[in-house]
C-alpha cells in the first residue's frame, strides 16, 4: 500500500507554507550575505580607524556572512599602522610606544547579531577565531608616562556615535606567530615565539566600562599561553629554556614552568669569556600583581611578590680570571640592580628550596673544589630602582635560611642600602654544629689542606661594610682541630701529606679548641678589611670573614708574619743545601779524576 504524503488537506497547506519559509530563508541569506557583509566589514574598518584616531587600518579581501548559522568568516586580514600617522604623532610627542602588524589568513566570527547592529546599533560577537595569526611588535620608548592626557577621549566615546556598545564574548588565537623588535637599546633585539595561545574574555566597550579598572584593554580576563619557547643569549654563551608559560590579566599573574639556563660546554666558554659559568635550573617562577599593561607601555616591572621554588644554581669560576682594570664594584647586589637599566619595583621575593653551589678549579693541585648551600630559602624586601619608592625606604632587607655543605644550618641577613654612593651594606649570620671534615671537598683541592678532625659547635659574624671597608666581629667556637698540609703528586695524579709541614702547623701554630678550656672563655676576633678596586663583592665579604677566621685558630698577622719568615728560611736553607750539595758532588768529581790520572801515571810508570 503506497504511502500518501499529501492524504490531508492541512497537510498540503504545511508543505507548501514550509516550502515558502525555506526559499524565503534562503532568498533572505542571499540578499544579507550581499548587503549586510559590506556594512559590516565597512563598520569594522570605521571602528578601528576611529578608535586608533587614523593610526591604524584593517583591510580583507573578502567575508562571507552565514545567516542560518549566526557567523561571519572574513579573509586575508591585515591589521598595519599607518606611518604617516605615526611619524606625525612623533613629532607631536603623542606616539606610543608599540606599533602592531596582524595578518590572519582567516577570521571567523560565530553568534553574531546583525539585527542588533543595523537597528541598535550594538555590535556584538559570541566569539572571534584566528587561525594561526603573525604578529609583529616594534618598540620604541617615545615617552615614559601616557600622553592620553592630551586627549582624553575613551575608546567609546570615540567610537559612540556610531556605535552604543561592542561585545564579544571571546577572542581566540591559536598558534600564534610573534616578532618582537625592540629598538629601546644602544642595539636591536629580535625575539621569536612560535607554539602561543592568546584568549581574551569579555570585551566590552561601552558607557559602564570606559572607566572600569578591573578591565585591561576592555577585557575582563586575558590569558597569554606560550609552550617550548628555547633562544640563545646574544653572546651566544648561553640557552634558555621555558616548558610553559602563562600570563593572566585578571589575576595578573606571569608564570613561568621549567626554567633552564644552560651554558655551553665548559673548554669553549672559557676560551671565549672571562666570566664565571652559571647553570641554573627552576621548577616554576611566579610574579603575583604583576602590572603587565605598565610594562608592555613602558618596560616598568611591578609587583608585589616574586617567586622562585625549587632549583639548582651553579657557579664555576673562571680559572682564566685577569685582572680586572676597572673597579668591581658593579658586583655590589646595590650597584648592579641599578645596571640592569630597569624600572622595578617589587615588594616581595621568596625563594624555596634552591641549591646553590660554587665550585673553583685550583691550578697547582689540578683539582676542583666545591661548597654548597642546600636547600635554601630565603625573603628580599623592597627590590626596586623606582625614586618615589627609595625615597619611602631605601633599605633592601634580605633573610636567608640554608644548610652550608648540606650539614650545618646557616642563618643570614643582609641589608643594602639602595641610595648611600658609598654603597653600604651590612652581613649578621649564624652558623650550627657541623664536622669540620666535610670542608675536605673544597680544602683539599682549593688550598691543599685536609681537616683530620674538629668540631664546629657555632659561628657567628657581624660586618658592617661598604665599597672601601669592612668592620666587624667574628666568633668560632670548635673543638679537637688538626690538619694535613699537602701537597701536589705528579706521578699519581693526587695530592699526598707533607708529614714535617703538617706535624710543625699542628704543633706549633693551630689552636685546637675555642674557647682553649672547656667552661673558659671564648675568644672573638674583631676585623677590618680594606677592600681593593678589583674585589668583587662575594670575594670581599669572603676575605673579611676569613681575616676572622685565621686569628680564631692561630693563623694571627704575627703568626702568619712568622710562617712567612720561617718559610722563607726554609726555602733559604734549602737553597743552600743544593749548593752544599753541588759543591760535595763537585769535589767528588774532582777527587775521582785525581785518582783516575794518578792510577794512569802509576801504570806508565
Amino acid at each position: 500500500m503506497a504511502f500518501n504524503l499529501f492524504k490531508r488537506k492541512w497537510h498540503k497547506t504545511t508543505a507548501v507554507i514550509v516550502a515558502i519559509l525555506i526559499s524565503l530563508v534562503l532568498i533572505f541569506s542571499i540578499f544579507v550575505n550581499s548587503y549586510w557583509s559590506p556594512i559590516l566589514s565597512s563598520k569594522v574598518k570605521e571602528v578601528v580607524l576611529k578608535s586608533s584616531d587614523g593610526l591604524y587600518t584593517a583591510n580583507f579581501s573578502s567575508a562571507e556572512l552565514h545567516v542560518i548559522r549566526g557567523s561571519i568568516d572574513i579573509f586575508n586580514i591585515t591589521f598595519k599602522p599607518d606611518t604617516a600617522v605615526y611619524n606625525l604623532r612623533k613629532k607631536q610627542n603623542l606616539a606610543p610606544n608599540n606599533m602592531v602588524e596582524l595578518h590572519v589568513k582567516r577570521l571567523t566570527l560565530n553568534h553574531i547579531h546583525p539585527f542588533k547592529l543595523y537597528f541598535q546599533h550594538k555590535l556584538q560577537i559570541g566569539e572571534v577565531l584566528m587561525e594561526s595569526p603573525v604578529v609583529e611588535i616594534s618598540y620604541r620608548l617615545n615617552h615614559k608616562k601616557d600622553t592620553v592626557l592630551k586627549n582624553n577621549s575613551t575608546a567609546w566615546q570615540k567610537i559612540s556615535k556610531n556605535l552604543r556598545s561592542i561585545q564579544i564574548g571571546s577572542i581566540l588565537l591559536g598558534d600564534v606567530k610573534l616578532k618582537y623588535e625592540d629598538y629601546s637599546g644602544a642595539d636591536l633585539a629580535t625575539t621569536e615565539f612560535k607554539e602561543m595561545n592568546l584568549s581574551a574574555k569579555d570585551l566590552l566597550i561601552d558607557s559602564a566600562t570606559q572607566t572600569d579598572k578591573s578591565r585591561l584593554l576592555y577585557c575582563r580576563d586575558i590569558i597569554l599561553e606560550l609552550n617550548n619557547y628555547a633562544a640563545k643569549s646574544p653572546n651566544g654563551l648561553y640557552t634558555y629554556k621555558f616548558d610553559h608559560v602563562k600570563l593572566s590579566t585578571r589575576q595578573s599573574r606571569l608564570n613561568i614552568e621549567g626554567l633552564t639556563l644552560t651554558p655551553i660546554k665548559t673548554n669553549a666558554f672559557f676560551s671565549k669569556s672571562d666570566r664565571d659559568k652559571f647553570t641554573m635550573r627552576l621548577d616554576s617562577l611566579q610574579l603575583d600583581r604583576f602590572d603587565f599593561l605598565n610594562y608592555h607601555k613602558y618596560r616598568l616591572v611591578t609587583a608585589s611578590k616574586l617567586s622562585l621554588k625549587k632549583g639548582s644554581i651553579e657557579v664555576f669560576g673562571n680559572p682564566n680570571h685577569k685582572k680586572p682594570s676597572s673597579d668591581r664594584v658593579v658586583t655590589f647586589p646595590n650597584v648592579g640592580l641599578f645596571k640592569i637599566n630597569a624600572d622595578i619595583e617589587i615588594d616581595t621575593a621568596i625563594l624555596q628550596h634552591i641549591d646553590v653551589f660554587y665550585s673553583e678549579f685550583n691550578q697547582k693541585s689540578n683539582k676542583t673544589g666545591t661548597i654548597s648551600f642546600n636547600n635554601t630559602d630565603g625573603r628580599f624586601l623592597n627590590i626596586t630602582t623606582r625614586p618615589t619608592a627609595l625615597q619611602k625606604n631605601n633599605i633592601c632587607a634580605i633573610d636567608l635560611n640554608t644548610w652550608f655543605m648540606n650539614q650545618g644550618n646557616l642563618d643570614i641577613k643582609f641589608a643594602f642600602n639602595l641610595t648611600d654612593p658609598n654603597h653600604s651594606f651590612s652581613y649578621k649570620g649564624h652558623l650550627g654544629a657541623l664536622n669540620l671534615k666535610v670542608l675536605n671537598s673544597a680544602t683539599r683541592p682549593l688550598t691543599m689542606i685536609k681537616v683530620n678532625s674538629g668540631t664546629l659547635k657555632q659561628f657567628d659574624f657581624d660586618i658592617k661594610a661598604n665599597s672601601t671597608q669592612s668592620r666587624g666581629k667574628i666568633t668560632m667556637l670548635y673543638n679537637d682541630l688538626t690538619v694535613s698540609l699537602l701537597k701536589p703528586d705528579s706521578v699519581m695524579n693526587n695530592l699526598r701529606a707533607r708529614p714535617i709541614e703538617s706535624l710543625y702547623a699542628n704543633v706549633f701554630i693551630l689552636k685546637h679548641d675555642n674557647p682553649d678550656k672547656a667552661g673558659g672563655r671564648p675568644r672573638s676576633v674583631f676585623v677590618t678589611e680594606t677592600r681593593p678596586p678589583e674585589s668583587p663583592f662575594f670575594k670581599f665579604a669572603w676575605k673579611t670573614l676569613l681575616s676572622g677566621i685565621k686569628p680564631a685558630i692561630g693563623l694571627d698577622q704575627k703568626k702568619q708574619g712568622e710562617i712567612i719568615a720561617k718559610v722563607n728560611q726554609m726555602a733559604i736553607n734549602k737553597q743552600d743545601r743544593l749548593v752544599k750539595k753541588q759543591l760535595r758532588i763537585q769535589r767528588r768529581e774532582e777527587r775521582r779524576k785525581k785518582r783516575e790520572a794518578k792510577a794512569v801515571q802509576q801504570s806508565k810508570n
